[in-house]
């Protein structure tokens, strides 16, 4: 269900970085997208404001393969989120400018790039972090005329991040710094934000405090052949091409709808790594339906244990959606393959509710399946824990928690009309089945299921 507001600032964009990146387009309309979404927006509202730095650069994700489709995060707030935004949003108390904010004073160091710096307290280590390291800093940012737009310091708390996340100015300036150095820079709007909507415009002037630098994996070796697929590599009809780098010891090939847990590392055809897994050090885990059509196919061709390469064309990819663009080449290593529970069977009475269902005077109507035990029933604010099933009423299950052995989480007043009105006829424990019309569900929005809907929704837990 596209229930809750997309993340419209350039920040707030980047700042769900890469985790839902790919996996967005091609989540299914369901409960599971709000939890999804709700917590990208907690993660996207926290990480925007406490790294006002994060560059918008469109990423492949951090811990899935899985497309930047911005749109898709499209739909009505919350009040959760948005009392959890507002809180966020609180302007930290102003931490004073520094006498030369206007501009770079003449004993700063620069580099060829423009960034201007100097030390304002040395270090204690002599080791400096690596483009691809993870970093913790404290950190306030102003612009030239003297106006603080952010501060870890206001806040009391620190940033952590991989360097090669943020705007180039900070991935460039920290690589000069060792833990425990506290440095002034001055970094010009070409390797800032570069005009984006939403950001802080010109030049920015930051003091950084480098606290912690976590070590990362180095980054796999750019392949021979990334610039194009090999004469002897192995092509469908849909224009995927793959190779195989090392053979699996399994026996099994995945399916679409199985979930799967993968090694993998990204480059664009020009040999630059885009995202990697590996350096991270944690594998991804996925359903195989839900990322990009080129991983759905290619990750189906291998067994357990198999390393691949894939040269996967645009058509296959982002389709031209923020992201990486053209071509895209990928080392995944597959390493298990989960089978999903068995899907729920379609209710008898699908196509219309039956003469013993409840009705409400909006049209929804109802009825229980098992009686629950709890005593108290949500309300529209309340952030609830589901298990559910949907059809349409020809019978086809669109989407299913169920079948994914995992249940949603969301907020009421951030679902369909049809889930915020039926939801609070519950308690803990029980089970209903809900036949929601049309204009209490999508109401014919193009991309969702159309007509009247029939859920299976167990309410497993009230959160408040």
């Amino acid at each position: 269900m596209r229930l809750l507001a997309g993340i419209t600032s350039a920040q707030g964009a980047c700042a769900a970085l890469r985790m839902w990146a790919l996996l967005q387009a091609f989540l299914p309309e369901s409960p599971s997208r709000v939890r999804a979404l709700c917590t990208m927006q907690r993660v996207t509202a926290a990480i925007a404001l406490s790294l006002g730095l994060l560059a918008c650069q469109a990423k492949a994700p951090s811990s899935t393969p899985t497309t930047d489709d911005k749109k898709s995060a499209a739909a009505d707030q919350t009040a959760t989120d948005k009392k959890g935004a507002a809180e966020a949003m609180k302007q930290p108390a102003a931490v004073p400018a520094p006498a030369d904010v206007a501009a770079a004073p003449a004993d700063a160091q620069k580099t060829a790039t423009g960034l201007a710096s100097k030390v304002l307290s040395p270090g204690k280590g002599t080791d400096k972090p690596r483009a691809f390291d993870k970093v913790k800093v404290h950190y306030t940012g102003w612009t030239t005329d003297g106006k603080m737009f952010d501060s870890s310091v206001a806040r009391g708390e620190p940033a952590e991040f991989p360097l090669n996340q943020v705007i180039p100015g900070w991935t460039e300036g920290l690589q000069l710094m060792t833990v425990g150095e506290k440095r002034r820079f001055w970094i010009p709007e070409s390797i800032a934000y570069q005009g984006q909507p939403g950001a802080p415009a010109g030049t920015l002037v930051f003091d950084v405090e480098l606290l912690e630098v976590d070590k990362m994996p180095e980054p796999p070796a750019v392949p021979a052949d990334v610039a194009a697929a090999p004469a002897n590599a192995q092509k469908t009809k849909s224009g995927l091409a793959s190779t195989v780098i090392s053979k699996g010891t399994g026996k099994e090939r995945p399916k679409a709808e199985d979930k799967v847990t993968v090694h993998y590392t990204g480059w664009t055809t020009d040999g630059k790594m885009f995202d990697s897994s590996v350096t991270r050090g944690e594998a991804a885990t996925f359903p195989l339906n839900r990322v990009i059509p080129g991983w759905t196919e290619g990750v189906q061709l291998m067994v357990e244990g198999e390393k691949r390469r894939f040269w996967i064309p645009e058509e296959l990819a982002y389709k031209g959606r923020p992201g990486p663009q053209g071509t895209l080449v990928f080392d995944v290593e597959l390493v298990s393959i989960a089978k999903p529970p068995e899907a729920p069977v379609t209710p008898k009475d699908v196509a219309a509710a039956p003469k013993d269902a409840k009705k409400t005077a909006s049209g929804l109507a109802y009825k229980t399946l098992k009686p629950g035990t709890g005593k108290t029933h949500p309300t529209a604010s309340s952030f609830v824990q589901v298990h559910y099933s949907g059809w349409t009423t020809d019978g086809k299950m669109f989407d299913s928690s169920v079948s994914r052995g995992e249940p949603s989480e969301f907020p009421l007043n951030g679902v369909i009309p049809g889930w915020t009105e039926g939801l609070q006829l519950m308690v803990e424990g029980e089970k209903m089945r809900f036949w929601i019309p049309e204009e209490l569900a999508y109401k014919g929005k193009p991309g969702r299921p159309q007509g009247m809907l029939v859920f299976d929704v167990e309410l497993l837990k009230i959160k408040g």
